[in-house]
């Protein structure tokens, strides 16, 4: 494939790249096979017209746009690699030509990694972290795990409390009218959580079960829905079950239900350890988050826009992920919310930029340091990554590819970078 490489700008490159004529046809011709029962042309019958017949009546275009897509993912990684153009973002792609009989011809500005120029990295200074677990700390781990071995019961004598769990039935209405996404039914809501939107709680304390109340509430006016931001809204709510939180006895007995321990004393005693073990495993990434930081500021290189708005569609994501095993999706907590999705992009923006600079720094770093993973660390990864997923070596060697295996042993380079940095660093 003939490539044409241009540098438009700092990061920026212009790929010019083409797929020839017949596979252009070829894929085509598979897209005609794929659709053709879906056109209607006069004098054959459905599903039996000729694929010329169909270019004719419909145009020439009619099966470019699905043909492109066909051909263009491959197209596209060959020009990379043979321009040994590094992408870091999503690139804009146009169809410069399209000609009957003529390769196609595609261009692709593409982002490309920045230049790092390294600063110090060794001896780098930094104060040390402690953190000290006090009985309080421990009081509050323990009522945590009291907490969460509490029994819910009904309560029928009495009104919503805040901390109550509210079962109820809600829809909501904007001028008389119900919108979509704003009902409910059995939900089980924790007064108090700020899970709703701001002022929904706070007016069901003090209703009892069986209760109907008008809940009055205005959205935000950056909410992410345009036809409710900034509008009044009434939520018919009825209170159909007030549940209460029963919290254990913090005795002997409660100590062995909830730990291998006999005695609250020695369960105490556990607590308070891990608690330690914590904090001096979070002292210790501090302290590594802390040189990595100076680190990074010692630097110089140019972040593209670009490669930080893939890193935060990425982030995007991974949270909408994370919401799904809780049984929720994006628009389901942007609306209990009142969070759009510009506001979510901007949540995710400076971590974005935090671990893309880390990452390109300790990658500079690993080449500057020459620090390689040999097969044998690759090898011990493995083993410990089947151990954790309780997974035959060899059965997960066949599920990764290379790609996944490059990527391991990048990640144990970078790992060693640090610790290499890190062991270098003055902590006083």
């Amino acid at each position: 494939m003939a490539v044409k490489n241009e540098q438009i700008e700092k990061n920026l490159v212009k790929l010019t790249f083409e797929v020839s004529a017949e596979d252009f046809d070829k894929a085509i011709n598979q897209v005609y096979k794929k659709n053709v029962k879906k056109f209607n042309v006069p004098g054959y019958r459905k599903g039996k017209a000729p694929r010329k017949i169909i270019e004719k009546y419909y145009t020439e275009a009619v099966f470019y746009d699905e043909a492109i897509n066909s051909v263009l993912p491959q197209a596209y990684d060959e020009a990379l690699k043979e321009s040994g153009v590094e992408s870091v973002a999503r690139p804009e792609i146009d169809v410069e030509e399209i000609k009957k009989g003529e390769p196609v011809v595609f261009t692709a500005l593409v982002t490309t990694k920045p230049e790092v120029k390294l600063g110090d990295y060794k001896g780098i200074e930094v104060e040390k972290i402690d953190h000290t677990v006090t009985d309080e700390d421990v009081d509050k781990d323990i009522e945590a795990t009291q907490k969460k071995n509490a029994r819910l019961i009904t309560v029928d004598d009495r009104a919503i409390e805040n901390g109550d769990i509210a079962v109820i039935d809600f829809e909501g209405f904007v001028d008389d009218v119900a919108f979509e996404g704003g009902k409910g039914e059995d939900y089980e809501l924790e007064i108090g959580s700020g899970t709703f939107i701001p002022g929904f709680e706070e007016q069901l304390v003090g209703a009892e079960t069986d209760a109907d109340v008008d809940v009055k509430v205005t959205f935000p006016e950056e909410y992410h829905a345009e036809n409710l931001a900034g509008k009044d809204a009434v939520f018919k709510v009825k209170v159909k079950e007030i549940k209460k939180r029963e919290l254990p006895e913090l005795d002997d007995d409660f100590a062995s239900e909830v730990s291998e321990f006999d005695t609250m004393d020695e369960f105490r005693a556990d607590v308070r350890k891990k608690l330690e073990e914590a904090a001096e495993n979070k002292a210790k990434v501090e302290t590594e988050n802390a040189v990595i930081d100076k680190v990074i500021e010692n630097a110089e290189f140019d972040l593209p826009d670009a490669m930080v708005e893939t890193q935060i569609d990425n982030s995007v994501r991974d949270f909408a992920q994370r919401l799904s095993y809780q049984g929720m999706n994006l628009d389901m907590y942007m609306q209990y919310t009142g969070m759009t999705m510009d506001a979510l992009r901007a949540q995710f923006a400076e971590q974005a930029k935090k671990q893309l600079s880390g990452s390109l720094v300790l990658e500079a770093i690993q080449k500057a340091e020459g620090i390689e993973a040999g097969p044998e660390e690759v090898e011990l990864e493995l083993v410990d990554m089947s151990k954790k997923y309780n997974m035959e070596l060899d059965k997960l060697k066949e599920l990764l590819g290379d790609a996944e295996k490059e990527s391991i042993k990048k990640d144990l380079e970078i790992q060693k970078t640090i610790t290499m940095i890190v062991n270098n660093a003055q902590v006083k």
